[in-house]
């Protein structure tokens, strides 16, 4: 019974204490002084210097004013009651134009993460671009220059025959052949080649493999347009050459011999003997 009266005791003197306690520290956090100087640090205004002082006879007689505020008080009390307004939360305090240089920044890290953002993406499409695995899907690519350059993947790369070079006949053929013409065709063909397979299959930025496009194009036409040039110059060389012959054939006698020159002079001179 002793024991359980003084466990009762021991409980209400703890309840009691922290009434107490409780009670003093709410007195303590609304102190009219520190909510004073709450609103002052804060935002409401600069002022209600807590506590206020009071005069009988003119005579400082607060004794808590005079030594926070008044003759007894630090001196960087009283620099600070009489010094400039220093509030953060003030329309130009530190804590608000701290506020403004963060949403600045915001805005700033917005705009770097959209350039970079772009850049990136610049960067996946360049590379898209600049990898010979995606030549194939290039829509310049599949819409002109496929078509264009389609022929050089037909042409054979070491012709052996008139029907290969696409000449007109094997006699032209052998022409160029006999002549050298087509060893240097050769070496030009190989060279269009060589680049168009480079073209297709070097990594490269977008715009150097269409302008290598461009230049196999203006090499390969070349090419072709020799190719029709010597074929019709050589069918008009043999045509020229057979026509020559049947002319000779025809026209002139078996046991033909030309004049000297001293005859040929003498039938001019006799032709023309009256007329002069």
């Amino acid at each position: 019974m002793k024991k359980a009266l003084k466990d009762l005791t021991l409980v209400s003197c703890l309840f009691t204490a922290s009434a107490m306690f409780g009670q003093f520290s709410v007195k303590r956090l609304n102190d009219p002084a520190i909510v004073a100087q709450h609103k002052r640090m804060v935002f409401e205004s600069w002022g209600d210097w807590r506590p206020y002082p009071k005069y009988v006879l003119g005579i400082q007689t607060n004794f808590a004013y005079a030594t926070v505020w008044g003759m007894w008080s630090p001196k960087v009390n009283r620099e600070y009651k009489d010094g400039e307004d220093i509030r953060p939360l003030k329309p130009t305090g530190v804590q608000n134009q701290r506020y403004a240089q963060l949403k600045f920044q915001e805005e700033e890290a917005k705009k770097i993460k959209a350039a970079s953002d772009t850049i990136y993406k610049r960067s996946v499409q360049d590379l898209a671009h600049w990898t010979s695995a995606t030549v194939d899907a290039d829509p310049l690519w599949l819409l002109y220059y496929k078509r264009m350059l389609n022929p050089i993947t037909y042409f054979p790369d070491t012709p052996q025959n008139f029907i290969e070079w696409r000449l007109k006949d094997n006699k032209t053929y052998e022409i160029l052949y006999t002549s050298g013409t087509l060893k240097r065709l050769q070496e030009e063909l190989d060279m269009i080649k060589e680049k168009y397979t480079m073209s297709r299959t070097i990594d490269m930025p977008r715009g150097k493999r269409f302008i290598m496009y461009h230049e196999t194009l203006i090499r390969w036409r070349k090419f072709v347009e020799e190719l029709k040039r010597y074929n019709n110059r050589t069918t008009l060389l043999l045509d020229y050459k057979n026509i020559f012959k049947n002319h000779l054939s025809t026209t002139l006698p078996a046991g033909w011999t030309p004049a000297s020159d001293k005859e040929i002079v003498y039938n001019i001179m006799k032709q023309y003997k009256h007329k002069y």
